[in-house]
């Protein structure tokens, strides 16, 4: 491993409060995730914006390894390949966290995934940037050395009971991912390399075709919020926000922000109260990002249900 990974693996980002990203879980899963790895613990797990938090109790105990990958990706899917086969050999000294991070926002945001394969671990609920992009496998090791040392300084010497048989093992393989329609793997590619307007353009065509695509209308949701932040920090929009409380773009870009960070209920809050102070141009701006930020969330969220039935009521 270079001086450079070395470092960076080394390095905490302490601008990050894991711990705030998404909802806590429910008592009685924070209890079986925190103390020590229950003895159901996986060593590699999917995770997404909801379900991460326990994962940050686990890290109290066990290293965890944090793969944001997506599945149409090659670099990437070799990648988490790679690091499945390695959870299992180190047997339970780390846990191997898995997020889809098209699907996982926040967790992209958090992590600062500009691109994927990216890589980085938790430590006592602290997180640790180690590397972008595909390494050999020797270096991956090399980084997960740096891992396991930095966290034995710390405290962190727990262990995962390793107690899957080969069945599960191979059911948690990563199956050979279906082919995708062309304007959605046109859409991915752009993401890829960053190029969020051509994404958004692919999606926009494929929702033109099928107006009943989900899947495009939750992908262009998700992408037009990155789009919106990128090249922006959160101390510029929040400072903007702050001067202007009644200016539109303004709030409009903090509640971005906020549901970006986690912060979902106040994304929610802050556009629905500015609401009725608008002119009629202005109340449909608002109302047409609520839309979108509850796709980003997901309609089904109880927030999403929530935030909703208060929109009708201050529409009608």
């Amino acid at each position: 491993m270079s001086d450079e990974r070395a470092a960076r693996a080394a390095s905490l980002r302490g601008a990050v409060d894991l711990s705030g990203l998404v909802n806590r879980p429910d008592p009685a899963a924070a209890e079986t995730a925190s103390g020590e790895a229950s003895a159901g613990s996986r060593l590699v797990v999917d995770v997404d914006d909801r379900t991460f938090t326990q994962l940050v109790e686990v890290s109290r105990t066990v290293p965890v390894l944090v793969d944001l990958w997506a599945s149409w990706a090659e670099q990437s899917t070799r990648l988490s390949a790679t690091l499945i086969k390695l959870a299992r050999e180190y047997a339970g000294r780390f846990v191997l966290a898995r997020v889809e991070a098209e699907r996982s926002p926040q967790l992209a945001q958090a992590f600062q995934a500009q691109q994927v394969p990216t890589v980085a671990a938790v430590i006592g609920g602290r997180p640790i940037g180690l590397f972008v992009g595909e390494l050999p496998e020797p270096e991956i090791r090399d980084a997960i050395e740096q891992v396991l040392a930095f966290a034995a300084q710390n405290g962190v010497t727990g262990t995962v009971p390793v107690e899957e048989t080969d069945a599960e093992a191979d059911a948690a393989a990563e199956p050979e991912p279906a082919p995708l329609p062309p304007l959605h793997q046109e859409a991915y590619d752009a993401i890829e390399r960053g190029d969020y307007q051509a994404a958004i353009d692919a999606y926009t065509k494929a929702l033109a075709q099928n107006p009943a695509d989900h899947d495009a209308k939750a992908g262009l949701a998700q992408v037009s919020l990155l789009h919106r932040l990128q090249g922006k920090t959160l101390e510029e929009i929040r400072a903007a926000a702050a001067a202007a409380p009644d200016d539109v773009d303004a709030q409009l870009d903090v509640a971005d922000a906020d549901l970006s960070g986690g912060h979902v209920e106040d994304a929610f809050d802050r556009l629905l109260t500015l609401f009725p102070k608008l002119d009629a141009a202005g109340k449909n701006r608002v109302r047409e990002r609520l839309v979108e930020l509850f796709e980003v969330v997901g309609v089904e969220d109880a927030r999403v249900i929530k935030a909703r039935g208060r929109l009708a009521s201050l529409l009608y």
